[in-house]
Order: C-alpha cells, then sequence, then structure tokens
C-alpha cells in the first residue's frame, strides 16, 4: 500500500533536485502556491481578529493622555473621527511615544553620571576622615539622578527630533 507520505530515502533523493531546481531560478511547484496562500491568508485573518480584539480592549481602557488633550491636538492637525477607540489608540501610541524618550534620556543621564568622577572635584567626608562615611556618601551621589536638557536632546535626536539652542544662544 502506497503512503501518500514520502519515505526517507524518496525526501533524500528529492532534496537535491529541489536544490538544483531552487538555484537554477525554476519556479515552485503548483502544490506549494495553494498552500502559502492559504498560509497567507490565515495569517491576516489572525491579525484582523488580533486587532479586533485589542480595539474592543481599548473600549474599557483609559490613557493617561486625557481624550480632551487628544481630542484638541487632532482637531488641531485636522484629524476628524468619531471612533473613541482610535482617539485612544493615537493617545496610547502618543503615551509610549514619550515614555520612551524619558526612559532614554535617563539612560543618557545614567551614562553620564556614571562617567563623571563621584566627587566632583570637591572632596567628600571620606576623604577627609578616610572611613566609611564617604562609602556613604558616594552611593548616595550615584543613586540621585538629575535629566539636564541634554540628556533630553541626545534622546530625541535619536528619534529625529533636533530640540538644542540655537549656536547663538551657547
Amino acid at each position: 500500500m502506497a503512503s501518500p507520505f514520502p519515505q526517507d530515502g524518496q525526501q533524500a533523493a528529492a532534496t537535491p533536485q529541489n536544490q538544483v531546481g531552487e538555484a537554477s531560478g525554476s519556479q515552485l511547484g503548483s502544490s506549494a502556491v495553494p498552500s502559502q496562500t492559504q498560509r497567507r491568508a490565515d495569517e491576516l485573518a489572525r491579525k484582523d481578529r488580533t486587532l479586533a480584539e485589542f480595539m474592543l480592549l481599548l473600549d474599557d481602557y483609559e490613557p493617561l493622555i486625557p481624550n480632551e488633550v487628544t481630542d484638541y491636538y487632532l482637531q488641531r492637525v485636522g484629524f476628524e473621527c468619531d471612533d473613541v477607540r482610535l482617539k485612544r489608540l493615537l493617545s496610547l501610541a502618543a503615551q509610549k511615544f514619550v515614555s520612551d524618550i524619558a526612559s532614554d534620556a535617563y539612560q543618557h543621564a545614567r551614562i553620564r553620571t556614571n562617567a563623571q568622577p563621584s566627587a566632583r572635584g570637591r572632596p567628600t567626608a571620606g576623604d577627609k576622615a578616610g572611613g566609611a562615611a564617604g562609602s556613604s556618601v558616594s552611593a548616595k551621589d550615584k543613586t540621585k539622578t538629575v535629566l539636564t536638557m541634554d540628556d533630553l536632546s541626545a534622546a530625541l535626536g535619536e528619534y529625529g527630533i533636533n530640540a538644542r539652542k540655537p549656536e547663538f544662544y551657547l
């Protein structure tokens, strides 16, 4: 009785032919095209279901950026839409964008503070006394992170936004 699945010997014999056929630029067999088309259709249907489920979740979600603020800025740019879920989706995207910029700016500040000497040219209590008090002061300095405009400008620069002051103000 013949099996619909190829045997190990048949598969091994077909493999070099497939490699030669692919190397010479021949087209795939007609049996592979419907499966690829069906796979693509299934993938698109899955993505549509996922998007629909996500949009339903936005009905109950209240973003950090108020709806009125989102409505104001969307109106200023000429965007008209009555779907509250779409406005919340845009608000969520803006929230993520701001969060990413703040996170990047924080990372720049941490890199900057770790690159600088912790004493900043001033003697600490540990330097004078030579005891353990100096290590607690320097540990406190390392945990205190101050975001500067330079940190924010560097983070915004990664997203293509120029926030640096013009040269004549420096």
